[in-house]
C-alpha cells in the first residue's frame, strides 16, 4: 500500500515572493510542495483575521506549514484555524519574549511607524529590513526575490511583527535557526533546532541542510 503524499506549504519571509524556497526539493513520491504568497492587509486588519484569510489557501488537511521570518509568525496565526501535521518555522521567533531588544524598544516607543516604508522601495534597504543585510553584492539576486514592496503591506508587516502579542511558544512547534542570524539572535531564542553557520537568509544558501533534514523532520 503506497503512502499517502503529504502537503507542505511554505510561506515566505516579510516582503518576500516565494521564489526563496526555487531550491527545497522534496520526494515526489513522498511530498506535494505548495508556495505561499503575502495577500494584501485590509486598513487595520488584525493578525489574527489576516492569518484567518491566508490559512483559506491551505486546501488540504493535516498538512505541515512551514514559514520563514514574518512568515513563521503567519504560519502560527494561520495554525490556530488548521489542522496540521506539522508545523515548522524558520530564521524565525516562537514567542514575544524571542523578539530582539531593538523590536521591544520600537514597540514600547512606537519608532516603528518612524521607519519611511515609502522609501523601502529601494531593494537594499528592504534588505535590510527583511533579511538583516544590505544587498551591495547581491543586488539582482534580492531584486528577485523581494518583490513585495507595496507601502501598506510593509507598514502593516512590520507593525505586526514588532507588536505580536503571543506569551507562550504552541505546544509541538518546531523551530530551526541559524546561529548566525542578525535579525533573530540565537541568544534570543530556545528549544530550537541550530544549524551551524545559518544566517537569516539560510533557506536560500543553506537549502541543501533543509532538502536532507526537512523530511525526517516531517515524517518523524
Amino acid at each position: 500500500m503506497s503512502q499517502e503524499i503529504i502537503h507542505v506549504y511554505f510561506m515566505p519571509g516579510m516582503a518576500a515572493n516565494p521564489s526563496i524556497f526555487e531550491h527545497i526539493k522534496l520526494q515526489e513520491n513522498l511530498f506535494k510542495i505548495h508556495w505561499l504568497e503575502w495577500i494584501n492587509p485590509i486598513p487595520k486588519e488584525r493578525i489574527e483575521d489576516y492569518a484567518k484569510r491566508l490559512a483559506k489557501k491551505v486546501e488540504y488537511k493535516n498538512s505541515v506549514l512551514i514559514g520563514v521570518s514574518f512568515g513563521g509568525i503567519i504560519v502560527q496565526e494561520m495554525s490556530k484555524f488548521l489542522t496540521l501535521k506539522k508545523l515548522i518555522v524558520v530564521s524565525s521567533v516562537k514567542n514575544s519574549s524571542e523578539l530582539p531588544k531593538r523590536m521591544k524598544i520600537a514597540k514600547r516607543t512606537k519608532a516603528y511607524k518612524l521607519i519611511p516604508t515609502q522609501l523601502i522601495s529601494n531593494v537594499e534597504a528592504l534588505a535590510k529590513y527583511a533579511f538583516g543585510e544590505t544587498a551591495s553584492k547581491r543586488v539582482e539576486l534580492y531584486k528577485k526575490y523581494l518583490s513585495v514592496n507595496d507601502k501598506r503591506y510593509l507598514d502593516w508587516a512590520i507593525e505586526q511583527m514588532v507588536c505580536w502579542k503571543q506569551d507562550r511558544s504552541l505546544p509541538n512547534i518546531i523551530h530551526i535557526h541559524g546561529e548566525k542570524d542578525a535579525v533573530f539572535p540565537i541568544q534570543n531564542i530556545k528549544d530550537c533546532i541550530i544549524v551551524k553557520g545559518g544566517t537569516h537568509i539560510m533557506i536560500i544558501n543553506k537549502y541543501k541542510w533543509f532538502n536532507e533534514n526537512l523530511p525526517k523532520l516531517i515524517l518523524s
